[in-house]
Formats: structure tokens, C-alpha cells, sequence
């Protein structure tokens, strides 16, 4: 049983997040959206047991604009998850968001397209409608903010989720930039809505392992893939450290 429900999905292997080898997996159950990417497994983040899917499946098989997120998180839902923790990868736009930063963000602009980005169904009436004016739990980012106090993490950042699979083009984050975007990725929606569908309080955890396209800065010659595969390890040090402090501290397990 996964203490407080938590569930955690990202796209990186487990070990590299310092999690244990996995204890069991989730039964499959009913899956009427299909398989999702990977089993749901049972892990241990430092002595918190919690819940882990990888959302790109073995080895990065499945591209962002692939993703069957409704599988995924109907297979969390059923694996008993009570809130999920998403770890993204992103790319740096405002100054800030240098490679090795860790980003709580508090709010997200959706340019993805052509994906399935509800549950809801013809005839589901007013039920299709949720709140989204704030996509991420205030609770549990509250939370975060108190585990990253004294620590170099930012608090606050505007997720910009585009389509994928293909980088962006510098004048595209120009644009991102003038809509009040400070990172970019590809994976946060719809994950986030339908986690918001479902009733499963929600928060990202950005790790910052690029310059967004056209935003080196003086000296820094590597190109984005490059800078994603050198800083990917050191964000995913940093995020499991504030886990770490998050999941020990009396708010992280609210009543």
C-alpha cells in the first residue's frame, strides 16, 4: 500500500530518481482506454513507499504527442494514487531557469493539439466541465515551497507544453516568452487536467536540463540534446533531495 497514495510519473528510470527496486505491480484491471505506457509499480523514495509509472515507457519507446495519458491516468486511479507528483524535463526561458535549476511551477499555457485531453464523453452534460484557473494543488505545493526554503529551487515558473516530438524553434520561444512562459516542455498536458478529472490533486516538478532554443547563454555551444543528456542526472539529484525533505516534513501527510 502506498503511504498517503502518492504516486509519482516521469520519464526517467526510477534508479536514477534514487528509488529502490520495484516491491510488486498494480493489477491491470479495467483498462478501457488501453494499456497504459508502463506497469504501475510499487517503490520505495528514500522510507516513503509510493506508486511510479513512467510515462514514456522503456527507454523513452513512446514521444511525447504519443502518450495514452488517459491509460495512465486511469491506471494510477486504479492503483489507489491519492495525489501524483509529475517530474518533467523542460527547457529554460526566463533568465533564471539556467540547466540544474529545480522548478516548482504554479501555472501552465497548453499549445499541444490532436491529443485525447479528457475523459469526458458525449452526453456527460455539465460533469465535463472542471476548474483549471489553477492546475496544480495548492496544498501540495505548498508543501514543496516549505521542503525548497533555503535551497536554490524556484517557487514559481509558467510552464509553456508544446506539441512535440520536434524541438522548438527560437522565434517559437520568443513567442512563448512574450505569452509569460519561463519553461517549456512537452509532457504536462493533458496529464495535469486529467489528473484535475479524476479528483487527484496534482503538482509538477520541473528540472531544468536546457537552454530553451535560441537562449544560450555566452560560452555555452552544446546543443539542446546534449545539454539535456549532461544535466538531466544533476536535476534528478536535486528533485530527489527535495522529495526527500518534502516527504519528512509534517505537511507533506496533511490529515
Amino acid at each position: 500500500m502506498a503511504i498517503e497514495g502518492l504516486a509519482l510519473i516521469s520519464g526517467a528510470p526510477p534508479e536514477r530518481l534514487g528509488m529502490g527496486p520495484p516491491s510488486g505491480t498494480a493489477p491491470e484491471g479495467n483498462q478501457p482506454y488501453g494499456p497504459p505506457s508502463a506497469p504501475v509499480e510499487t517503490r520505495r523514495l528514500d522510507r516513503v513507499t509510493v506508486l511510479y509509472l513512467n510515462r514514456h515507457g522503456g527507454d523513452y519507446a513512446i514521444a511525447p504527442h504519443r502518450i495514452n495519458y488517459r491509460a495512465n491516468l486511469q491506471a494510477l486511479a486504479e492503483a489507489g494514487a491519492r495525489r501524483i507528483l509529475g517530474v518533467h524535463s523542460v527547457g529554460g526561458i526566463a533568465a533564471d531557469a539556467v540547466p540544474g535549476a529545480v522548478v516548482i511551477p504554479h501555472d501552465l499555457i497548453d499549445y499541444t493539439h490532436s491529443r485525447e485531453t479528457s475523459f469526458a464523453h458525449d452526453g456527460a452534460g455539465k460533469s465535463a466541465f472542471v476548474e483549471f484557473a489553477n492546475p496544480f494543488d495548492a496544498e501540495m505545493r505548498r508543501g514543496l515551497v516549505a521542503a525548497a526554503e533555503g535551497t536554490d529551487c524556484l517557487v514559481r515558473g509558467v510552464y509553456g507544453v508544446m506539441q512535440g516530438p520536434r524541438l522548438e524553434t527560437a522565434a517559437e520561444i520568443d513567442r512563448l516568452e512574450q505569452d509569460g512562459c519561463t519553461l517549456v516542455g512537452m509532457t504536462l498536458m493533458p496529464e495535469a487536467v486529467l489528473a484535475r478529472e479524476l479528483g487527484i490533486p496534482y503538482v509538477s516538478l520541473s528540472l531544468v536540463t536546457n537552454y530553451a532554443a535560441g537562449r544560450n547563454r555566452e560560452g555555452e555551444t552544446r546543443g539542446i540534446i546534449e545539454q539535456h543528456a549532461v544535466w538531466l542526472d544533476t536535476g534528478l539529484m536535486r528533485a530527489r533531495e527535495l522529495l526527500v525533505r518534502w516527504l519528512a516534513s509534517p505537511i507533506a501527510h496533511p490529515r
